[in-house]
């Protein structure tokens, strides 16, 4: 459905062999320890994964949205919390390409294989809409000092560049922001608690203080005020196209781990299929419609941001909610068909019944996004 090029062909079916033989086999102990996917990172660092989307002048490959959903795909079908690292990644230089003249050298590194990003924009006091910070920037004699508590950050403690939000230090409204890139090695910043969730246990998102941190003007990424606009313009395409593709990842793994088992398992007094009964056979059926409607939706809203038109800032809206609805629904049935063998995680099936869940809940959330959509189908201000 990607449509992609022979070239481009080439480099996802790279991501589908790492995902298979590096990022696979680690997918379960991620979930089960909580850890960091560190291994899995690895792997896609050594093989230039980390530059897809940076321009070859700073050696990377100078990919699109297309081909890293894609990429994620293949990714969330082995490790959700591994795509989940890797999207942010995306995001995070994302807004190094749209100040290169400042961080040129950090694209560089990311394309090596040396630096990994995040965002950290949702604080404890704004939750879950990360688009109007709490926190403000403070600018004494030219020099400008952070202080924040920032929650939900990906690769906490673990990312080496933090693309950060705050209030510009001459706001009048929260929606007058800022975005600097804070290094893992300044000064004044730590993780602040440890990350036990639900799902998605791998990705290490836990909150992170920031305590009076100094940043330069180098590290300055948006205009004064500005940095709304870069959320909006810059980051929040890749964040919700390639949080998709991790939903749509997860659905996929969901129908082939749920047709593997009905086709797979007998019964034995009867010496007959699970697939031999109807409605089993209905539920993967619906699985399978779900998943490639989630799937031809992404890749429509890939087409608008490619080609831009009228509709392409709804559509954009629209993917994250629809993805991750699909992924939750997808999810639910797979358990419901393979019964007590999903429930009892001898499939791996309640690893990604419970990953899903984390899109609804991750800013902004699925009813977030639905208020957007109404407000714009409305003629009303999004924000």
């Amino acid at each position: 459905m990607y449509r992609l090029t022979s070239d481009q062909q080439v480099i996802v079916a790279q991501a589908r062999e790492i995902a298979e033989k590096s990022i696979g086999p680690n997918a379960d102990k991620t979930d089960s320890e909580g850890r960091f996917p560190q291994e899995s990172i690895d792997a896609l660092a050594a093989a230039g994964f980390l530059g897809l989307t940076i321009a070859p002048e700073y050696g990377g490959r100078g990919q699109g949205l297309r081909v890293a959903c894609a990429v994620i795909e293949e990714i969330a079908q082995r490790c959700p919390s591994t795509a989940m690292v890797y999207m942010m990644h995306l995001c995070g230089v994302a807004t190094y390409s749209a100040a290169a003249d400042k961080t040129a050298d950090y694209l560089r590194a990311a394309a090596a294989g040396k630096h990994l990003s995040t965002l950290a924009w949702s604080e404890k006091g704004s939750r879950s809409q990360f688009w109007a910070p709490v926190s403000q920037a403070v600018r004494n004699n030219g020099v400008v000092r952070l202080s924040a508590e920032k929650s939900w950050v990906t690769s906490a403690g673990h990312a080496d560049g933090y693309v950060v939000s705050t209030q510009w230090a001459d706001a009048q409204s929260p929606l007058q922001s800022m975005l600097y890139l804070v290094l893992r090695e300044d000064q004044g910043v730590s993780v602040a608690g440890p990350w036990t969730a639900l799902g998605m246990r791998g990705n290490a998102s836990a909150p992170m203080k920031l305590e009076s941190v100094a940043v330069g003007p180098e590290h300055t990424l948006s205009e004064e005020g500005k940095g709304l606009d870069m959320m909006l313009g810059v980051v929040l395409p890749v964040f919700q196209l390639c949080q998709a593709a991790i939903a749509v990842g997860i659905s996929e793994a969901a129908v082939q781990t749920t047709q593997g088992h009905l086709t797979g398992q007998s019964f034995a007094h009867s010496n007959s299929k699970l697939a031999d009964l109807p409605n089993l056979r209905a539920r993967l059926a619906e699985m399978r419609i779900e998943t490639d409607k989630a799937r031809a939706h992404l890749v429509s809203v890939i087409d608008a941001v490619e080609n831009p038109g009228p509709l392409t800032q709804l559509l954009v809206l629209e993917t994250k909610a629809a993805a991750g609805e699909t992924a939750v629904r997808v999810t639910d049935i797979g358990m419901r068909a393979c019964g007590g063998a999903a429930f009892s995680k001898h499939l791996g099936l309640e690893r990604y019944f419970r990953d899903a869940r984390a899109a609804i809940v991750m800013a902004p959330t699925t009813d977030h996004i639905y208020d957007f959509i109404g407000r714009a189908l409305c003629g009303m201000e999004v924000f």
